[in-house]
């Protein structure tokens, strides 16, 4: 029996199949961005690139929380 996925990555596949994109691009663009504040990642995300708040959400907190070891 496998565990369900949960928290931000249990967004991921839909994602993926909204906007066309796999999620190693998006942590990429997180990741290029000048932008470190939560929020700004996800303003950013939703202007820039047309996301979902909820969507832009759960790749910024899984992508800083990786990011620092969490």
């Amino acid at each position: 029996m496998t565990a369900s996925v949960k928290g931000p990555a249990s967004y991921f596949p839909s994602i993926e199949k909204k906007y066309g994109r796999p999620i190693s691009e998006w942590k990429e663009l997180i990741h290029s961005s000048p932008l470190t504040k939560h929020m700004e990642l996800v303003n950013w995300l939703k202007t820039e690139h047309g996301l979902g708040h909820g969507h832009a959400n759960a790749l910024v907190a899984h992508t800083l929380a990786e990011d620092s070891g969490m």
